[in-house]
């Protein structure tokens, strides 16, 4: 096989290589909705757990936005999301007071009507005592046209989930619960394999290395922290990527080169 013939065949099975690689990567955004999450009088705990959540999962959480109780800022931002990623969540603003405005906002992102849905209706009638299910409470009834509901194992008020985007309440232990709910719908892709390489030096000592370490297996993620313990420095290496092997022997070039600069500076 001529040299030509065979960079072209080497092209072609990398592109195949590649393009099956981007076929397993699933990703995903994430909206969280409420000025008082912005104002800090309240403290965000969705989005660590929706991370690691997803990322047992095999989903790549990609974005996330932090939006106030504005229908238009919370509609471009589900707009923007829902059509750079495989998966878009929300959380916050579906409760019964005046300024719970996602499912409008929702409604309003994808062009439809919203009204009282007879599903969330009965579910929620059934929830309260007689004369307590006020029109406040009926509030969270209303769906956008054509969503279909997520469970809320909690509180009953539904979430629900229209296209790729998936409304959820804002309070962590509903949140959590819906998203176990939805878990079984969602499509998983290639987990990321992670190792963390502790290194003995200060980042600067090992940090061209792993520039070139990093070009050499675009594949990787390669993630250099710096750390200072009792005026002692040292730095934690995180490799990260989808590929069992290509993964394995970045890491043992990054321990060749650490164990170089180690001997370097001994």
């Amino acid at each position: 096989m001529e040299a030509a013939d065979q960079s072209k065949d080497l092209r072609t099975q990398r592109g195949k290589q590649m393009s099956g690689e981007a076929q397993d990567v699933v990703t995903a955004g994430f909206v969280v909705i409420g000025d008082e999450i912005l104002s800090g009088r309240t403290k965000d705990k969705n989005i660590g757990f929706i991370a690691e959540f997803l990322t047992e999962l095999g989903i790549d959480l990609k974005e996330v936005r932090v939006v106030s109780d504005d229908e238009d800022c919370i509609a471009e931002a589900v707009n923007a999301l829902r059509a750079r990623y495989t998966y878009v969540f929300t959380s916050g603003g579906i409760g019964p007071t005046h300024d719970d405005i996602t499912a409008d906002s929702i409604a309003k992102a994808f062009g439809v009507g919203i009204d009282k849905d007879p599903r969330a209706m009965a579910l929620l009638e059934a929830h309260y005592p007689v004369g307590e299910f006020t029109q406040a409470r009926q509030r969270m009834a209303r769906i956008p046209d054509g969503a279909d509901l997520i469970n809320n194992p909690v509180s009953v008020a539904p979430g629900f989930k229209i296209g790729n985007v998936h409304v959820m309440a804002g309070v962590p232990k509903i949140m959590q619960a819906m998203m176990d709910e939805i878990a079984p719908t969602l499509k998983g892709g290639r987990k990321i394999i992670s190792q963390t390489i502790p290194v003995p030096l200060p980042e600067s000592r090992i940090a061209m290395r792993l520039g070139e370490i990093q070009e050499a297996y675009p594949q990787t993620m390669i993630g250099s922290y710096p750390q200072n313990v009792d005026g002692i420095f040292s730095t934690q290496i995180v490799v990260r990527g989808r590929d069992s092997g290509v993964v394995r022997s970045a890491i043992e070039e990054i321990e060749a080169a650490v164990a170089a600069a180690v001997k370097e500076n001994s």
